[in-house]
Parts: C-alpha cells; structure tokens; sequence
C-alpha cells in the first residue's frame, strides 16, 4: 500500500481520504484548516443528484443584461475584476454552444447517476447517517415565465434521466405551508437530500477516519513538485513533505497546483454568499430554491441557512453588501416569519467554464491526482469524486469514462 497525501479536507478531500484509506493506503490530510472550515462549511447542504444543467446555458446571451443590471440578479462581476476574469470569461463565451453546453449536461448527468454510491458505505454509519435528512428539494418559480422559460432544461433533465414532479401553488403549500403565497410552480426532484449540518458531517467523517489511521498535518502547501518515484510538497515554511502520490482536492485554490504540474486549467472563483436565520428550522421542513433569485432556503441544526449567489471577483475577504441584502430580503419574501439574520458567510467555489469538474492525472506525473472544479456540486459528487481517485491511485479503471472531466481538455 502506498503512502498519499491529500490536499484540502473538504467535501471532496474527505471523501478521497475516505476510499483511499478503505483501499488499505496511509493517508495524510494536509490542510492548514480543520475539516469543513472553509467553502465545505457555508454550502446549502443540498445533496442535488438533479444538478445536471451546466453553468455554459446559451441563454445566457439572451438573459445577460438582466443578470448584470437588475437589482435583483443573483449574479454579480466585480468590475474591478474584469482583467484577471477575462480569459475565464473568453472560456465560458466559447463553451456557451448548444453542443457544448448538451456534452457538458451529458457528462455531469453521467457522474450524477453514481453520485450516491459514493456516499453508500459511508452513510452505512448511524453517526453519518443522523446527519441526512431525507426531503426532497422543492425548487421555485414566482413568476409564470420563468418557469415556461424553463421548460427546455427540464426537459433537458428529463431526457438525462432526472426525475421529478411538478407541483402548482396550492401543492406548494400544502408541502411547504409557510412560504409565501407568491410562488406559482414548483419542482421536487426525486431521490435528493440534505445534509442537517454539512460542517458537523465532515467533522465526524474526519473524527472516525482518525481513528482508522488518518493523519492530519495543519500546514498550508505552497509548491507541489513530481519526483521519479513519488511527490514532494513544500510547505509555506519550507518543509518538504514526500509521498508517494498526492491528490489536489483545494477547490477555487487548485489552478496554482495544476500549473506548477504543467496543466493551464482555467480555474476561477465563485464568490458565494450565506446568511443565518436563528432558531427557524421548523419553518420548512426541506431545502427551497428561488429560482429567479438563485439561492436555496435550507433547515438546519440552529436554523435556516439562506446561501446562494454568484459573484465573480475572486478572492479577498470583503462581502459584497448588496448580495448580502438581497439573500436577506429574498428568505423574508419567501418566508415572511423570518428574523433578522444573525450572522453571513463568504466563500469560494471552484468555478470552470464548461461547468464540469476537473478529475484525473497530472500532465506532469501520474502520481499527482486532481480532483477539483466541482462548483456547486461539492456536497453531492465527493463521494463519488474519492472512489474515482481511489481507482487511479490503484491503476483500476472507474466505472465510467473520465475524459470529460480530464485536465487536458483544456
């Protein structure tokens, strides 16, 4: 068995060390953070098997203007970001085709079909298994003609085998009797779940697979460097760590590792945003999307979680005060018995201009692992995301062809 080192202790790193480990490895996490402390912790939680309609859309060009200019667009640029975001956003014009944007569908739908078993084992333990909470996602519409102009996706959903109900107003409410009655349909996507504390559920991943072995170095690696027989990785201060294979699981901060390898995967960042309504978990029993305000009510253990959003203008630790308004006064239009909020959150997703995730070897050596570019689909593809490296670690072929997901697609 082989020694590896993985990168990042989130969704997606976890759930690598995961199947690493049950394959019989030694595994070292290395992440200066705990486990779920950074983008892992503020998601909505949602495990979205439906989440097959990629982010290149070609109705984007159609609906452009109202996403930059209304108030009330869940999508933002920072303008001041335009530079650096440049080539990503050549990247993502050029991949809004309806060929590639139907290839890209295909190919998540593909990798969603599997995304349960990666969970399957895990979720066999009661301690994980507390964590889920098994209500499907209701997913809104407010207005008649955005959910006519919907139509094609769910189609599109449909034919990729994505099952779901339609529900009208009075369904919604009898399902959800405390939202506001402003939403004309809804959609229930079947076989999807959620995650009551998405943090306290990779805490106690982290937890027992300490306890079968898990190492975990908080150190934060600056430089990854391919050797004959394995990898060295060198720490912020100097220290060189060596494995013998190592695995890239650092979300919207992967793009540096992926290039000192000789990859130029054109990685940028989402900016997604949460707000926190104390003490309101009754108030919906299931995870709610607005869908023409791009952000998920979800119950939680404490209370309800309104996260969503897009805002590209890559990292930097100050919120965005309009997004942040917008979450606020959205989850009160939809649940008019909602609070003040008692707290918000900032992170980073992982954000590739074909929509699909980036997972294979490195140009530079097969020792080097990616797994990374998961976008808002962290939560729901770690786990199949760690058996498919467990697989390349092992030189087994996965279940399924990887080369939509394959760095050198780019």
């Amino acid at each position: 068995m082989a020694e590896v080192a993985v990168l990042g202790s989130g969704f997606i790193g976890l759930s690598c060390a995961y199947w690493l480990i049950r394959d019989g490895h030694r595994v070292t996490l290395l992440d200066p953070q705990g486990p779920g402390e950074a983008t892992s912790y503020g998601n909505a939680g949602t495990f979205a098997n439906y989440g097959c309609i990629p982010v290149n859309n070609p109705d984007v060009f159609r609906n452009l203007p109202r996403f930059l200019f209304s108030s009330t667009s869940p999508l933002r640029i920072r303008w001041g970001y335009l530079p650096q975001l440049a080539p990503w956003l050549v990247r993502f014009m050029l991949s809004a085709t309806r060929s590639r944007y139907e290839h890209s569908a295909r190919a998540l739908a593909s990798i969603l079909s599997r995304a349960f078993d990666g969970y399957r084992e895990m979720l066999a333990t009661s301690t994980l298994a507390s964590f889920v909470q098994q209500r499907e996602c209701l997913y809104l519409y407010s207005n008649p003609g955005s959910f006519k102009a919907a139509q094609p996706s769910l189609d599109l959903r449909r034919s990729l085998g994505v099952q779901f109900d339609t529900v009208d107003r009075d369904g919604i409410r009898q399902i959800e009797p405390d939202l506001a009655p402003i939403f004309e349909h809804g959609i229930l996507f079947g076989g999807s779940w959620f995650l009551s504390d998405p943090r306290g559920f990779l805490q106690a991943l982290h937890t027992s697979m300490l306890a079968q072995g898990l190492q975990h170095e908080r150190v934060a690696i600056n430089t990854i460097e391919p050797q004959r027989n394995g990898v060295h990785l060198i720490d912020e201060s100097g220290r060189t760590h060596g494995a013998e294979h190592a695995i890239v699981c650092t979300g919207a901060l992967s793009k540096r590792f992926a290039r000192q390898c000789g990859d130029r995967v054109p990685l940028d960042t989402e900016r997604g945003y949460h707000v926190h309504f104390p003490f309101t978990s009754h108030l919906l029993s299931r995870p709610c999307g607005w869908a023409e305000r791009g952000f998920y009510m979800t119950p939680m253990t404490g209370g309800i979680r309104a996260a969503g959003t897009v805002e590209l203008g890559g990292f930097g630790p100050r919120k965005n005060p309009a997004l942040l308004s917008l979450l606020t006064t959205s989850a009160q239009q939809a649940l008019p018995g909602l609070p003040q909020p008692d707290s918000t959150w900032l992170g980073f997703r992982p954000s590739l201009p074909d929509g699909l995730p980036v997972i294979g070897r490195s140009r530079a050596s097969p020792r080097v692992v990616y797994a990374f570019g998961h976008q808002h689909l962290g939560v729901t593809l770690g786990g199949v995301t760690g058996s498919v490296v467990a697989d390349l670690v092992a030189g087994r072929t996965p279940a399924f062809d990887l080369n939509p997901y394959s760095p050198s697609r780019f």
